[in-house]
């Protein structure tokens, strides 16, 4: 029996992506593009915006790059507007954008909770609204939410990080519960250790990339295509009855904690 290989069908399609200047955003803004969807590339940085979209040419796809705040109501606004004058409008949009700090929390300043709140919880809800009304209109439409295992895995001394990617995922649910009748999909992937030029003075320092791959059933640290094959399957047709799904990309970390127990003898 001869199988067909599966298209992801996303060939012409409009996607806009929220963080798109670097790491796992720009990972995703070349994987769209590579399976011929036309990417809206966003990102606080312009020139890091400019930077995914030359990568983006140089594979042969098409896009616009644009600076957006999405911590900013206004920002938001006019970077839609901008891609719909430009290409019209997305039908697709994966909020990648995010901060992490450092602080734990009985001495996290107020002005730095709500810092991080606005960009990653805030965030996510006014590009999902913003880029969502014209979904909503034409009854056809996809999220995609990048979170973190953080939501359900706590960092310690992650300031508020891990409570915004656990109302990221509650966020991604009520949007999959109150548009899912109107056409429009919402689903969250929770990354785990990846590797990208953000995470990667880390990994330079001795011992921590073979301590971290030792929690990891797998055996290695995560890559950004291991979460751009998520990001496509979820934006894609292929993915059309899967809503208020989370998918954990974590080679297994998260269900690794049984085997860190100190081993009993046996007989």
């Amino acid at each position: 029996m001869t199988v067909s290989p599966m298209t992801m069908g996303l060939s012409g399609r409009l996607v806009a992506v929220t963080g798109g200047g670097s790491g796992i955003g720009r990972a995703i803004c070349l994987a769209l593009a590579n399976e011929g969807a036309q990417v809206a590339v966003l990102d606080l940085d312009e020139a890091s915006a400019q930077e995914t979209l030359a990568g983006i040419a140089a594979i042969g796809g098409a896009g616009l790059a644009l600076r957006c705040d999405v911590s900013d109501a206004e920002s938001v606004e006019a970077a839609h507007a901008a891609v719909v004058g430009e290409a019209g409008h997305p039908e697709i949009l994966v909020n990648n954008a995010g901060q992490l700090q450092r602080g734990g929390l009985a001495d996290l300043p107020v002005q730095a909770w709500n810092d991080l709140l606005d960009i990653n919880l805030t965030g996510y809800f006014l590009c999902s609204q913003i880029f969502g009304r014209a979904m909503l209109d034409t009854g056809h439409g996809t999220l995609v939410h990048v979170g973190s295992i953080s939501a359900k895995e706590v960092i310690p001394l992650g300031g508020a990080y891990s409570v915004s990617k656990a109302a990221v995922t509650m966020l991604s649910t009520q949007l999959a519960v109150e548009w899912g009748p109107r056409g429009v999909r919402s689903n969250i992937i929770h990354p785990g250790f990846v590797r990208t030029p953000l995470s990667q003075a880390a990994y330079d320092q001795p011992g921590i990339t073979e301590g971290r791959a030792a929690l990891v059933p797998s055996k290695r640290i995560g890559e950004p295509e291991d979460i751009t094959s998520a990001v496509l399957y979820l934006a894609s047709p292929v993915s059309s009855y899967v809503n208020g799904a989370e998918l954990i990309v974590d080679g297994g970390l998260g269900r690794n904690l049984m085997s860190q127990l100190p081993k009993t003898r046996t007989s």
